[in-house]
């Protein structure tokens, strides 16, 4: 059975992930490069996720 720092930590990692992808798509804003930052943000989100899932 998965102990609750495990749990917390695996609700929290999709949260993580949309927060990345708003800074990426924010700093991809600020230099007209929206796609760009968003698809930054989305993939430094997966991998935030992947860790946070994996400890």
């Amino acid at each position: 059975m998965a102990s609750k720092k495990s749990k917390e930590l695996k609700d929290i990692s999709g949260l993580v992930f949309v927060g990345c992808m708003f800074i990426g798509g924010g700093i991809g804003f600020l230099i007209n490069q929206v796609v760009v930052g968003g698809a930054i943000g989305m993939g430094v989100g997966f991998l935030a996720m992947a860790y946070l899932k994996s400890k």
